[in-house]
């Protein structure tokens, strides 16, 4: 972690301290460390610390202090091994969020959990869908989790967790994520709706319709430009698909406050094409 003369600048809990070094802060999450240091205490050497961090902004900051004075000890800790452990097995720093939003949602999940109170997660097949390999790192997670407290993680809540992994990779909030797999379970459901069929979510057909749907999200959020050269063909021999495609690009743009081209929609109208022959 490197050298330098650090000073305690404030007991967090029992599992818990921040350290100062001129402007640098950073926060070092290990077992007991709170009964070991006081405030004013140097330290000469991080290197024996397994979990130390950095926040920068101040908000961010003072909401993990309030974090950490309210939350059990042993879970801040239990969470920031497996914030560790999704950093390293995607080799990536993550957003200095995930230290709030993971935690506290752990925290809470501990809790409801403990009181037999579950929470269904409607999107978790789109999840599994649209971020596959988080979902997948979730799962190893949630069992360190389960080592630790001894409390079964069911998969809906594996789903959530992979929604906050895939947030701190992408910078995001979670809520952005929340909303790819509400509107692509919207959209799914507004076909099933209206043509009276039902997908198979779990086949490689919807797969590939939602991982579609979820590339057009993102080009209308970020105002990517696609040109269809067989617009006009689609228009004529899919006409049904299209005015299908009209509509969901109605839905689109009442949730992302964003005009849907028509080029946009015409590349929609193919994969609803697509759905509506593999029934």
């Amino acid at each position: 972690m490197g050298t330098g003369r650090y000073k305690v600048l404030k007991i967090l809990n029992n599992n818990g301290i921040m350290i100062g070094q001129l402007d640098v802060e950073k926060i070092i999450v290990e077992r007991g460390v709170g009964h070991r240091y006081r405030v004013g205490d140097s330290l000469s050497d991080l290197g024996e610390f397994k979990k130390v961090f950095a926040i920068e902004e101040k908000n961010n900051k003072d909401t993990f202090i309030e974090l950490m004075e309210r939350v059990d000890g042993e879970i801040v800790e239990v969470c920031e091994e497996i914030i560790s452990f999704i950093s390293e097995e995607f080799h990536q720093d993550l957003n200095e969020k995930i230290h709030i939003s993971l935690t506290d949602h752990i925290a809470f999940t501990i809790l409801r959990l403990k009181n037999n109170d579950t929470i269904t997660n409607p999107f978790v097949i789109e999840i599994e869908t649209l971020y596959s390999k988080e979902m997948q790192i979730a799962e190893k997670a949630m069992k360190i989790l389960q080592e630790r407290t001894g409390i079964h993680i069911p998969e809906d809540e594996i789903g959530f967790i992979a929604m906050h992994i895939h947030s701190a990779r992408n910078d995001g909030k979670v809520s952005n994520t929340v909303k790819y797999a509400f509107l692509c379970s919207t959209i799914t459901e507004y076909i099933e709706d209206l043509l009276n069929i039902e997908v198979d979510r779990r086949s490689i057909n919807y797969e590939r319709f939602i991982s579609h749907i979820r590339f057009a999200i993102e080009r209308i959020i970020k105002g990517i430009p696609i040109k269809n050269e067989i617009l006009d063909s689609i228009k004529n021999k899919l006409n049904s698909s299209y005015k299908i495609a009209e509509n969901i690009g109605e839905i689109l743009k009442d949730e992302l406050y964003k005009e849907v081209s028509e080029d946009e929609i015409g590349y929609i109208a193919l994969h609803v094409e697509r759905v509506k022959n593999n029934i």
